[in-house]
């Protein structure tokens, strides 16, 4: 409880840092809402050109990018800030992280408060209550508990995947910039239903770079579609609980980096 208690009042003191330059403050809420104005676009036209999409109706399809849009802004407001950490590593910031009383990776995490995080969060909750206004689907109490696992499942794996480009750069800083591409990716594959890619492609982002466990198996098992995704259902059906172990994993990589960190100038 002391540990929650020193946490809460350091984020409260970061947001309040925030607050004191109020236009910079709403101009980064804006800027988090504007950088997914692809994801809005998407569905727009989804809504308004197309009938459905490989064999998905719309109601469908559009639970895929609310996901992932859900579970991308929680990640950023909780577990963000391992991404572009090469610089503050660069920097010599693990270092003086390692010699304060407090966990480095907690203490990168509370380092500043996320305030584009908000916007995310404001156009990922508006489209997830316009995908569930749609919805066909008659939610029982097990259908909405499995949606609210898969978001948090989709947080951690997102999450993983940044810890271990984190991890990587402890060593490798150039490895900073595939934190980009992968970010990248998501945003370009990770609202679509995978059937409609070439099957190399779909491949590649389910075994290669997990990005189908996020949104796109977890939308398949609620909607009907989960025999249909190229993998056994149970694997399908079981995202929430291997975002849950890649992020374990990503946590023991990076304890691993750490104990073999030897510094800025090595």
């Amino acid at each position: 409880m002391k540990a929650v208690r020193l946490v809460w009042r350091i984020t409260r003191l970061n947001f309040r840092a925030q607050l004191e330059y109020r236009a910079e403050f709403m101009m980064m809420v804006a800027i988090g809402a504007v950088w997914q104005v692809s994801v809005i676009v998407f569905a727009t036209v989804l809504l308004t050109r197309f009938t459905g999409m490989g064999g998905w109706d719309t109601s469908d399809v559009l639970l895929i990018p609310a996901t992932r849009m859900l579970a991308h802004g929680l990640m950023v407001l909780f577990l963000g800030r391992m991404f572009g950490i090469g610089y503050f590593i660069q920097e010599g910031g693990i270092d003086v992280c390692l010699v304060r009383p407090m966990p480095v990776h907690r203490q990168v995490q509370l380092r500043m408060f996320p305030t584009n995080a908000i916007g995310d969060l404001t156009v990922a909750v508006g489209l997830m209550a316009g995908a569930l206004s749609r919805s066909r689907l008659e939610w029982t109490a097990g259908q909405v508990s499995y949606l609210i696992a898969a978001v948090l499942g989709g947080m951690l794996l997102e999450a993983a995947l940044f810890t271990a480009l984190a991890s990587a750069s402890l060593r490798f800083p150039a490895a900073d910039y595939w934190a980009r591409w992968l970010e990248e990716l998501l945003g370009t594959f990770g609202s679509y239903p995978l059937n409609v890619l070439p099957k190399a492609v779909g491949g590649f982002l389910t075994y290669g770079l997990p990005l189908a466990f996020v949104a796109y198996f977890p939308a398949a098992v609620l909607t009907g579609h989960g025999h249909d995704t190229g993998v056994p259902y149970w694997l399908a059906a079981a995202s929430p609980l291997l975002g849950a172990l890649a992020y374990l994993g990503s946590r023991l990589l990076w304890r691993w980096g750490l104990r073999h960190y030897t510094g800025v100038n090595g």
